[in-house]
């Protein structure tokens, strides 16, 4: 990181500088408010399908500071089909163990493994900061023609016209309006586009606080994910340990109600808690401190009309479970897909209604587990800290009782077994495999990996040649692949002539053990949303 630097009291990883208002000056098809992971994530989907995409961001710089670090196999998935993945992967910390620890015992609880089905090109978790995974983002966004970043342009209006939006911005050099058919708020928590609409942002604030210790230091230590209950350097409370790229860790201590939140960042508070964790003799500098308390929000609806809600400005979850940006991109690229058909006239609307209900499903899954694991790890009466200590001691020893610690629910792809867009399997074809409604699994093939193959398209995955093909969708045929011991017939379940459909976002579709084309066209159709001729 260069020297600290500060901008209105934030610190800065990269000044972008202002963008003047000639730059990029056009018609453009979709405005993304907000230039953060989720907003950058979506501009890069959509340009590379050939969308004019105007991105507008209120800050000249890319924040530093104690934001989003830990990114799971989905959203390297999703990155790694957009082209920036492999740099995220290379440069952040790779690790897929964690372990809990309870008391003053120096051996953990129990020990989990975030990928526990191998051979798949992306780690179960990367460990990266917030503000590098923006850079990157940043300059493979910079690469794709049809997107244009205003830097330093502030949203300050916005209003709802015939065929699309208007917005007021507020730039270095000036006012001005701009006009798009779509906009899409991905601009955080506090989202100005939500409140210029006056819509609402309900949910729960949990009675604690936990303080953020990012510090810089040397010192080899595993690449693993560290969870404490009540250990002695925090009594009755729980810590966690991450290790970061640059020589940095993350270090999070509970700190309960109320507290003096400008003393507990002062050095003379944080720094025993951190000798306490990692020992009497260490050595180490301050990156960043800060205070947070946990909230769980989500708006009644993310779509309306000609406006679109993703990332937090939709919902908002507690930092454990990592299940905040990660969600958010879920998000960009659940939606990517959908608003370009619709765009491009061959769905209508209600494509973008099948998006406001997945990701409402996806939304209340990781509030449903980020709200669990936090009351697992704050219990506010004496039933539930007894509930959770048992918890505790019957999973040194028993398995069953792991999944009811909360230490994380770490994040994994949210299914959507009611989509709309999902055709049901047939009882009598006794499938096992990925269900429709479920994100595919990786496997490798001779010269790379089937995520990979599949792209960003709808694909049709057959066993081998006897099924048909489907016009207008690009099929793969596993015979032909290479798969390597069979890993792709086991993981899907493929027996001769059977077949899946994946969607663009590589959730499955539907699937067949005897597909027709009548019945393939029809799942087709159900899924894209299809406009058909009568």
């Amino acid at each position: 990181m260069p020297d600290r630097m500060t901008r209105d009291g934030i610190p800065v990883w990269r000044i972008i500088g202002t963008t003047p208002l000639n730059d990029g000056q056009g018609d453009f098809e979709i405005v993304i408010v907000g230039g953060g992971p989720v907003g950058l994530t979506l501009a890069l989907d959509l340009g590379q399908k050939g969308r004019r995409v105007l991105v507008l961001n209120k800050r000249d710089f890319v924040a530093a500071g104690s934001k989003a670090i830990c990114f799971s196999k989905r959203t390297l998935d999703i990155w790694n089909r957009l082209g920036v993945a492999q740099e995220m992967v290379a440069k952040g910390v790779a690790w897929n163990v964690g372990k809990v620890f309870w008391g003053d015992s120096a051996e953990p609880v129990f020990t989990f493994d975030m990928l526990p089905l191998k051979h798949q090109e992306m780690p179960g978790f990367i460990n990266l900061q917030q503000y590098r995974c923006e850079a990157i983002l940043i300059d493979a966004v910079s690469q794709v023609s049809g997107v244009t970043i205003r830097w330093g342009h502030e949203v300050t209006g916005l209003r709802q016209v015939d065929g699309g939006v208007s917005l007021d911005v507020v730039a270095p050099d000036g006012h001005y309006a701009v006009e798009a058919p779509w906009v899409v708020a991905c601009d955080g928590h506090n989202s100005p586009v939500r409140a210029m609409m006056g819509l609402d942002f309900d949910g729960r604030i949990f009675e604690d606080n936990f303080l953020i210790a990012d510090i810089r230091l040397k010192q080899e230590r595993p690449a693993e994910r560290w969870f404490w209950f009540d250990p002695p350097f925090n009594p009755g409370r729980s810590a966690l340990l991450h290790k970061q790229p640059d020589d940095v860790w993350r270090l999070d201590f509970q700190l309960g109600w109320n507290i003096d939140r400008e003393r507990c960042m002062r050095p003379d508070y944080v720094e025993p808690l951190v000798r306490g964790m990692l020992g009497d003799d260490i050595e180490f500098e301050q990156e960043w401190y800060s205070v947070y308390t946990f909230q769980c929000r989500r708006m009644a609806r993310f779509v309306h009309d000609r406006v679109i809600f993703a990332g937090d400005a939709a919902h908002l979850v507690s930092p454990f479970g990592a299940r905040g940006c990660n969600g958010g991109v879920a998000d960009a690229d659940n939606l990517a897909w959908k608003l370009d058909r619709v765009i491009a006239g061959e769905a209508g609307h209600e494509l973008l209604e099948a998006y406001n209900s997945e990701a409402i499903v996806t939304a209340d899954e990781n509030i449903l587990n980020s709200s669990r694991s936090t009351d697992f790890l704050t219990p506010k009466s004496t039933i539930s800290h007894a509930f959770r200590d048992a918890v505790l001691q019957l999973a040194k020893d028993h398995a069953w009782a792991r999944p009811f610690v909360n230490s994380g629910r770490l994040s994994t792809a949210v299914p959507y077994p009611d989509s709309p867009l999902s055709q049901s399997d047939q009882p009598e074809d006794g499938w096992h495999g990925i269900a429709p409604g479920h994100v595919v699994v990786d496997s490798p093939i001779d010269g790379g990996w089937l995520m990979q193959l599949m792209g960003g398209d709808f694909v049709l995955l057959a066993a081998d040649k006897s099924v048909p093909p489907l016009p207008g969708v690009r099929m793969i045929v596993v015979d032909e692949l290479g798969d390597q011991q069979g890993m792709i017939a086991s993981r899907y379940d493929l027996t001769a002539g059977s077949a899946y459909l994946v969607r663009p976002d590589q959730y499955v579709a539907a699937r067949w053990r005897h597909p027709t084309v009548e019945k393939m066209r029809s799942a087709y159709e159900r899924a894209a949303m299809l406009k058909v001729e009568s």
